[in-house]
């Protein structure tokens, strides 16, 4: 769940074109400071899947290309954020829960939803302006 809020967050940002679909729910406004730390916090998990070999490092680059999109938060806090991430902990909107636990609640293994975050990473990467 707070996987799925954090990408939304990031993505609510830069990609609202790419969200705002006929068959989609409404995406709420995202708060530019909560949202550069969830992504912050993607990257840091992007990292840790990437050092655990449950993905590329394809989703990076393109994680860091969202980061340029958005505006920039505090640094520090957007450091912490990704801090958390590369120690495998998703952290989003004032919640934490370890990757692990976060697949284990929805029946899954984090080499899984690494492999998700990964996917749907790539499939934004298509949405974004040339560079």
């Amino acid at each position: 769940m707070i996987r799925k809020l954090s990408l939304i967050a990031a993505f609510a940002v830069c990609a609202s074109p790419v969200l705002a679909q006929d068959e989609a729910p409404a995406v709420p406004e995202a708060d530019p400071a909560a949202a550069y730390e969830a992504a912050r916090n993607q990257l840091g998990i992007l990292k840790f899947c990437n050092a655990q070999g449950f993905s590329g490092e394809e989703a990076i680059v393109v994680q860091e290309r969202v980061l340029g999109m958005i505006p920039q938060g505090d640094a520090a806090a957007g450091d912490a954020a990704e801090a958390k991430g590369t120690e495998g902990v998703v952290s989003a909107m004032g919640a934490e829960v370890s990757l692990e636990d976060s697949a284990a609640q929805q029946g899954t293994t984090a080499e899984a939803q690494c492999q998700q975050i990964e996917s749907l990473v790539n499939q934004l990467a298509a949405q974004l302006p040339a560079e």
